[in-house]
């Protein structure tokens, strides 16, 4: 390997393809929601239900998946999970039926529902602790890209062969990640044929050490004492994000009048100023660190700051009569939402170390229970009143709860390791 460049860096890089694509997989489906609507005659609450059917396998499996990544390696238990999701969604686009189609997006739940989960878990021993806000940042704004850019890249194909054209086209994209995946990472860097010694001596003793959880008792106790209020804050936040991810295109066509043509960009604006968001959030934790030496202020000052920002903006955005003034405040509460992202996912590591496969799940847990509940309530609500706006407000409401609760976090709890 030359030198200046890193073999941690070509798997950050592997890693963020695989968010990229995940998120691409997750997103589709709400592209193609108001076509499906329409051909199948749907109302507001079964489009929700379909939205949410991803979600409950998601939750189950991100402790499952997070606690297999802990014990058998992050390498062998992403592969299996991207190889199931793939498939899942090339089956989607081959559906016969609403039952079938459910049953199908259930599948894609579980495979990527311990796939966050098991990438934090591959971070824990590449990234040295300087690195790690910046590592989450960057991977999670490549989900968020591949979100924004979703929205034309499904329409396009839509345009050429239906929308279960799209799902086809994406699952086979999948398939290739997953190559890609199997063929760039190791468990450790020290596994890997590509390492340096220069570079290995670069990372902390933890980056080095063999995979030693894999026959060291979970302290189950431990990690849900340090980890249950993370849990909640990134429920509030994951409430908004699952708002964003399945109902903004149906939204921006129903409620703020946008035409197909121009709901790609409309959506897309919002998306992107969330990538903006993620590798920001990261970056700025990071460089707190590194400036200050206070693990406190630099996780909590982001969380604090972006989900009051985010309810700052949220408000007046569904507020405004102006349609492309709704799309600019929602993009700048996007923008301040995803701040706290990769601090929420960096915590883990933070507080669990080799345990941070379990501890990522047991957080995103709460992500994951938002998903199921968070796209259906919204659903009833405009189904019930006709009103877009009454669902965003409580959605701002929940952000305040996660602001109030990240104050208390305290990332320098750390879950002791129990294979040292």
């Amino acid at each position: 390997m030359r030198s200046g460049l890193k073999v941690r860096h070509i798997v950050l890089a592997v890693l963020c393809l695989v968010y990229f694509v995940a998120y691409i997989d997750r997103v589709n489906i709400s592209v193609a929601g108001p076509l499906i609507r329409s051909e199948l005659g749907l109302t507001p609450t079964e489009l929700g239900l379909i939205f949410s059917a991803f979600a409950y396998p998601y939750a189950a499996m991100q402790i499952v998946g997070g606690w297999l990544s802990d014990k058998f390696g992050p390498r062998l238990v992403l592969t299996v999970l991207s190889v199931l999701w793939a498939v899942a969604t090339i089956m989607t686009g081959l559906s016969w039926s609403i039952a079938s189609l459910v049953a199908f997006r259930v599948l894609v739940g579980l495979g990527e529902g311990g796939a966050f989960p098991t990438a934090t878990r591959a971070l824990t021993f590449w990234m040295p602790v300087g690195e790690r806000g910046f590592a989450q940042g960057i991977t999670h704004s490549f989900a968020r890209l591949g979100g924004a850019v979703t929205p034309p890249i499904v329409l396009a194909i839509v345009a050429a062969s239906g929308w279960r054209g799209s799902f086809i086209v994406l699952g086979l994209l999948s398939v290739l990640c997953t190559v890609a995946w199997v063929v760039v990472f190791r468990n450790t860097p020290a596994e890997h044929p590509w390492m340096t010694t220069s570079e290995l001596n670069e990372m902390t003793a933890v980056a080095a050490r063999p995979r030693g959880s894999a026959t060291s008792r979970t302290p189950w106790g431990e990690i849900v004492s340090r980890m249950w209020l993370v849990t909640l804050v990134d429920f509030c936040y994951g409430w908004s994000l699952w708002v964003f991810l399945t109902w903004l295109p149906s939204y921006l066509s129903e409620a703020r009048g946008f035409k197909l043509n121009a709901m790609a960009l409309m959506t897309m604006l919002p998306l992107m100023a969330g990538v903006i968001g993620d590798t920001l959030g990261g970056v700025i934790s990071d460089t707190l660190f590194r400036r200050t030496g206070n693990l406190r202020l630099a996780r909590r000052a982001l969380l604090l700051v972006g989900l009051l920002g985010a309810l700052a903006f949220m408000i007046p955005a569904v507020m405004t009569n102006s349609p492309r003034g709704a799309v600019y405040g929602l993009a700048l509460a996007f923008f301040f939402l995803e701040l706290t992202n990769a601090v929420l996912w960096t915590l883990p590591i933070d507080i669990a170390g080799t345990y941070a496969g379990t501890a990522g799940g047991m957080m995103n847990t709460g992500f994951g229970i938002a998903g199921m509940i968070s796209p259906v309530v919204f659903g009833v609500i405009i189904e019930r009143t006709g009103r877009y706006d009454l669902p965003f407000l409580l959605s701002a409401g929940l952000l305040l709860v996660g602001a109030v609760c990240s104050v208390f976090i305290d990332p320098t709890r750390k879950v002791q390791d129990r294979a040292e």
